[in-house]
Formats: C-alpha cells, structure tokens, sequence
C-alpha cells in the first residue's frame, strides 16, 4: 500500500520535516504546499536532487491541494516565525498569522476531499489545532498536534543530561499547553524504571530546574538562530509514521480531552485513525491543578480567536 503524507508549510520545520521524510524513506509519495511558490519548488527540487544518493525513491508533487484526497497524513507546519521576539518566548505571537491561515488551508483541505490525519505543529499548538478541527470538520480522533511531544523529549534530554545516562532510558511526560502553561509531571517520570521522584531525594537532584529547562528548550534554539527544527520535525515524522504504521504507541500529544472540553497535551495511543484512546494517568492533586489551569488558559484563547 502506497504511503502518502502531505507537508503544508516548507519554512524552516515544514522543509526539514520533507528532508526527513524522503531521506529516510518514510513515505512513497509526498505533496508539499506553500503560498511562496519559488521556495516550495526550490525546496522540491533540492530533495529531487538528494534521491540518486540515496537508498530510497519518494515522488513529490508541488502546489497541488487536490493531491491530498488519499493522503494518509497531512502535516500543518504553515507559521510565521519572524513575529516571534528574539527577547521572550510566546507562541501566541505567531496567532495573528496562523489563526487567519489556518481557515483557507482548513477550506482547501475540505474541498480536497481528504479525509486522512491532520497533524498540526503550526503555533499557538493547541489552539490551531481546535481550530482545525473546527474548521475541517474531521473527528476530533483524526486531529492532533505535536503538543508536547516535543517538550516531554526536552524534558527526557534534560534529566538524561543531569544522569549521565542514554534519554530513551528516561520515560515521562509534560503535559497540558505546548507553551508556558505546560509542565512536567514528575509522577510520571523514571529513570531505569526508578520513580525519579526517589533518585531527586537521593542524589538532590533540582526538579524545579529541570522542568524551567524543558520549558525554555525551545526558546534557548531560538536565540541561537531564530527558528527552531530538528526537534519539531523529528517529532511530527515520528507521529505521522505511528499512523502510517497503526503501531499503537503512547504519546504526549495535543488531542481532544473531552472532561476538559479542549484540546492540549496528555497520553494517547495513536494508530491509523489517530487517536485510538486516551491513557488515564495518576496523576497528583498538585498536576492534576496544573492540568487544569493550563486547560483553562487554552480554552480562553479558542473562545478569545475563535
């Protein structure tokens, strides 16, 4: 069966994630979409010219909606990242551009025909992707965001640093807003299957730190060369190949939570349809605060954009 992924934005991410995907062979045919049509082609061409020295063979159509129709995933990286200040770190700076774009690309996605899963990694995260929804009408199941899929990795990177030790040996979450009112739920976290809350006792470790760490991850990239990547790319890929591949895996991403009516960052098992469930965690009085607070302020800016 053919795998098919669509990539609308070829910014900074929205290439790196086409780069990705072609040099890795993850997809046999790849649609990418951009209202800069030189750079979109440019783009296309430069990855045409990667494939004789490569292992692998991806076609490649530029420009053209209606190639979406039997896409199995389409990737939202459309953003403006010079609205960003090199002096803080609000995601909601971009929503001026991404809350009006987001309603023609929703349009063309409906009149496309495709009914695929839309992953969503244009900024402010949780609310574009309400937006989506919204908009194209999709089960709320078939519309995600990379949420915090990338701040949990941040996070992961954070305490391996501290530990010494390989990041895929850390496992845990970050939860809620992918933005400042997220943060990292420490009852979820261990190290070699140890509660970190027990190594933290043990070795002194600063918690507080590490979660400001993960927090601030992206825009520590961004000072350094204004527009973050790797990170968001390698994350978007990794969540569309867990559909192209119905894998069932466990991730931190933005999807519809229904007792909280929003959308934000929690545990879910992703498979061909998106989200197949939601993983119930036990999480503290304390988090489960957090949580809701950081529900609250997502919802207030749907509702404040809408």
């Amino acid at each position: 069966m053919s795998r098919k992924i669509g990539v609308i934005g070829s910014g900074h991410v929205g290439s790196t994630v086409a780069h990705y995907i072609v040099s890795a062979g993850f997809a046999d045919e790849l649609v990418m979409i951009d209202t800069n049509e030189a750079k979109v082609v440019a783009d296309a061409v430069d990855l045409r010219d990667a494939m004789p020295n490569l292992p692998f063979h991806t076609n490649i159509t530029v420009n053209d909606y209606s190639a979406l129709k039997d896409a199995d995933v389409v990737i939202s990286a459309m953003g403006k990242v010079s609205l960003q200040s090199s002096k803080s770190s609000d995601r909601f700076a971009e929503l001026p551009f991404t809350s009006a774009q987001v309603k023609d690309v929703a349009e063309q996605l409906k009149t496309s025909g495709f009914n695929g899963v839309l992953v969503d990694i244009s900024n402010p995260c949780d609310v574009i992707t309400s937006f989506y929804q919204q908009y194209t009408g999709l089960p709320k199941n078939q519309v995600i965001g990379t949420g915090t899929l990338l701040d949990s990795a941040r996070m992961l990177r954070e305490v391996s640093e501290e530990l010494n030790v390989d990041p895929k040996s850390v496992h845990g979450y970050n939860l809620g807003e992918h933005g400042n009112s997220q943060f990292t739920a420490w009852s979820t976290v261990t190290v070699f299957d140890q509660p970190i809350t027990e190594l933290a006792a043990e070795k002194g470790l600063d918690l507080a730190a590490m979660d400001d760490g993960a927090r601030k991850g992206g825009f520590q990239v961004f000072s350094g060369k204004q527009y973050t990547n790797y990170g968001v790319a390698t994350a978007a890929v990794r969540l569309a190949n867990a559909v192209l591949s119905n894998s069932m895996t466990v991730m931190p991403v933005s999807n519809y939570q229904a007792d909280l009516d929003v959308y934000l960052s929690y545990p879910a098992v992703i498979g061909r349809k998106g989200v197949v469930k939601r993983v119930a965690l036990d999480l503290t009085q304390e988090e489960q605060a957090k949580l809701q607070k950081s529900a609250d302020f997502i919802k207030s800016n749907v509702k404040k954009y809408s």
